[in-house]
């Protein structure tokens, strides 16, 4: 595909054309990345990390697509169990991770075999295995395209909720250059989630070593199918696709009683599963939804691209999906990935 195309920058790897593509690997570089980007009076430019969580149009994007490649983490260690880490917007998230298993560093071991960037992780929130980023982020960098300067974020600034936060509801306004976790000397976090606990054989709320947890992590996503193979049959993804949907108590009870998994999320709120609504109405894995579109081969919840497959063709296959829930059970999925570009019916 044209490397100068949203395609080749995405894992989907759907997109139209490209205008300019500017890579930023040197964070002593970006002062000169946005002094071209404001020469072409472009208000905001698309930025992208490992775009493993972008649906991006088929019209492709006429101006300028910044890929964020910068890496570096510095460790600074603030007292005897405690190391802040600044890690660069590009570096994986998944090798920050491997990294803090070697260091033997708690906080973030959950979230092992996500991908995407660091600096991608606190737009989404992102999550696993009762881990979230918000954890143990402690602050963020930013560039700020309204008022052309550099700033900086507290956690609380941030606004992070499950799977939110203030930069994902203003996309544009600012990106994100380094970010700062506090993690600590000991043992993993308190093991919530029972697929976890059954994969290292140890009962709810253990704590094992950091490396363990990471080890099983990886393990249980590669049973799952959320390990992204390049080469492998699901490789065209961006995992899951929708969020597990807010439902009230009545609709909790209800669809609990009927079998379905509910959870608090971190905010408090009852949340069900969206897979598992997937299929109680009729999806399985490995099902045909559109032309070049389906469920991956293990799981319902990530829907893969296929030959010719169109980000407009995607899109509509997942508003069909949300569609056939709603209609079937009044509860409203709503899609994980960014859209960029699209415009695409409402479910």
């Amino acid at each position: 595909m044209p490397q100068d195309s949203l395609a080749s920058l995405t894992t989907l790897r759907l997109g139209g054309p490209a205008g300019t593509v500017l890579t930023v690997s040197d964070p002593a570089h970006w002062p000169d990345a946005t002094r071209v980007v404001g020469h072409s009076e472009e208000n905001d430019p698309v930025v992208l990390g490992h775009g493993s969580n972008v649906i991006a149009a088929d019209a492709g994007h006429p101006g300028t697509v910044m890929v964020m490649n910068t890496r570096g983490i510095t460790a600074l260690k603030l007292d005897d169990t405690t190391v802040s880490v600044t890690v660069q917007a590009g570096h994986p998230l998944t090798d920050l991770v491997q990294w803090a298993a070697a260091e033997r560093l708690a906080g973030i071991e959950c979230l092992a075999g996500i991908p995407g960037t660091v600096g991608a992780a606190p737009v989404q929130n992102a999550g696993a295995y009762g881990q979230q980023i918000s954890d143990t982020l402690h602050s963020v960098s930013v560039w700020d395209w309204n008022m052309s300067c550099l700033r900086s974020f507290p956690i609380q600034a941030c606004r992070l909720r499950y799977r939110n936060s203030r930069f994902k509801e203003n996309p544009g306004r600012w990106t994100i250059l380094t970010a700062t976790l506090h993690l600590t000397h000991a043992p993993a976090a308190p093991i919530t989630y029972r697929p976890l606990a059954d994969e290292l054989d140890v009962p709810v709320g253990t704590r094992p070593t950091v490396p363990e947890v990471t080890a099983a992590v990886l393990a249980n996503r590669r049973r799952r199918g959320l390990l992204l193979d390049p080469s492998g049959p699901d490789a065209r993804q961006v995992g899951s696709v929708f969020l597990n949907p807010r439902v009230t108590n009545a609709q909790a009870t209800h669809w609990s009683g009927l079998g379905c998994p509910v959870h608090r999320d971190s905010d408090g709120q009852l949340r069900a599963s969206a897979g598992w609504l997937l299929e109680f109405v009729g999806c399985r894995p490995g099902q045909t939804i559109t032309e070049g579109v389906r469920c991956s081969e293990r799981r319902t919840l990530t829907v893969t691209a296929h030959g010719n497959a169109t980000a407009t063709g995607f899109a509509r296959a997942l508003a069909d999906l949300a569609a056939r829930v709603e209609t079937a059970t009044s509860i409203t999925l709503h899609p994980e990935p960014t859209h960029m570009g699209l415009c695409t019916r409402s479910p």
